[in-house]
């Protein structure tokens, strides 16, 4: 898990680059606007993202090992590898958007 991170991590990292045009962050349907632009440097945070659910599953299943069941442990840990692809696949769609090939 913490491999899958660190491997993706560097692929977003290094495919994100400074640049003056603003990005689509998030949406909302209250107010006027709904589409709310941000910063190129919003794309470093899927980096952090990733590395901050890699490393809280890991501690996590480590102590669900030593204190419960190891089906238990396994199983969050798959979790936490699907919640970091999930977050991958989110982090190229926007980049994607954002620097179209």
């Amino acid at each position: 898990m913490v491999l899958l991170s660190l491997i993706l991590a560097t692929i977003i990292g290094f495919s994100v680059h400074s640049s003056e045009l603003q990005l689509v962050s998030h949406y909302s349907a209250y107010g006027v606007m709904h589409l709310y632009r941000d910063q190129w440097f919003y794309l470093i945070s899927f980096v952090f993202f990733g590395l901050i659910v890699a490393l809280l599953h890991s501690i996590i299943s480590i102590k669900m090992l030593v204190i419960s069941d190891r089906f238990l442990a396994l199983m969050f840990a798959w979790l936490g590898i699907g919640v970091i692809i999930i977050g991958f696949i989110i982090a190229f769609a926007v980049l994607n958007v954002w620097t179209p090939l």
